[in-house]
C-alpha cells in the first residue's frame, strides 16, 4: 500500500465519527481540493471512491471569511475549493396538487437533495468578463452547488416572464418564492 493511500485510510477512519467541536484541535492543510468540475482530488490524486468523498463532504464547513474545512471529533483541516464544492446536476419540479404549489428539486453530485426556496435560495452570479450566468442554489450551512450549464437550461426552459422592481424579469417559484434567472430585455 502506497504512502498516498494509507494517509486516505488514516484521514478516512478519523472522517468516520461524528463531527464535534473541535477547536483545541491543531489546523492542517489537508491536502484536498474540489475542482471546477466537483471532482475531488487528494495530494493531485482524484478520490474515486464514492462513499469515501461522501464521507469527507459530510463533515465539509465553510467559515464566515469563506474558507473551507474538514471537522472531526479529533482534527480539523482546510481544503481547497476552485468554485463551489457541489454541482447541482438534476433538476425536476414537483407540483402539490392539493395547494397548487411548485417546487423545484435539485440533486447534486453527491445524491444530495435539496428543494428550492427561502431556506435553500437560488441565486445567479454573472461572470464580470464573459457575462455568462453562474448559477448556485444552497444545500446547507453556507456551502452550495453551481448549477451544471443543461440544469440551467432546464430552468430557463421552465421559468416564466414576472415584473420585479419594476423590470420584467424571467424566473422560477419555488416554495412560494421567485427567483429571478436574469431580466429580459426588450
Amino acid at each position: 500500500m502506497s504512502e498516498k493511500t494509507s494517509k486516505l485510510y488514516q484521514l478516512e477512519k478519523q472522517l468516520d465519527e461524528k463531527v464535534s467541536d473541535c477547536k483545541a484541535s491543531p489546523v492542517q492543510d489537508f491536502n484536498i481540493k474540489i475542482a471546477m468540475d466537483g471532482k475531488w482530488y487528494y495530494q493531485g490524486t482524484p478520490i474515486n471512491r464514492m462513499a469515501l468523498v461522501k464521507l469527507f463532504a459530510s463533515v465539509l464547513t465553510k467559515d464566515r471569511n469563506g474558507i473551507y474545512w474538514l471537522v472531526t471529533p479529533v482534527e480539523r483541516g482546510t481544503i481547497e475549493v476552485e468554485d463551489a464544492p457541489f454541482l447541482a446536476v438534476d433538476v425536476s419540479l414537483e407540483k402539490d396538487c392539493m395547494e397548487s404549489l411548485s417546487n423545484f428539486v435539485f440533486r447534486t453530485n453527491l445524491d444530495e437533495i435539496v428543494v428550492c426556496g427561502p431556506d435553500n435560495p437560488l441565486r445567479i452570479q454573472f461572470d464580470s468578463s464573459t457575462g455568462e450566468p453562474r448559477p448556485y442554489i444552497l444545500v446547507r450551512d453556507g456551502l452550495e452547488a453551481r448549477l451544471t450549464r443543461s440544469v440551467y437550461y432546464q430552468l430557463v426552459d421552465m421559468a416564466i416572464e414576472n415584473e420585479t422592481e419594476g423590470q420584467k424579469v424571467l424566473g422560477i417559484w419555488s416554495k412560494e418564492t421567485f427567483f429571478p434567472l436574469g431580466t429580459i430585455d426588450d
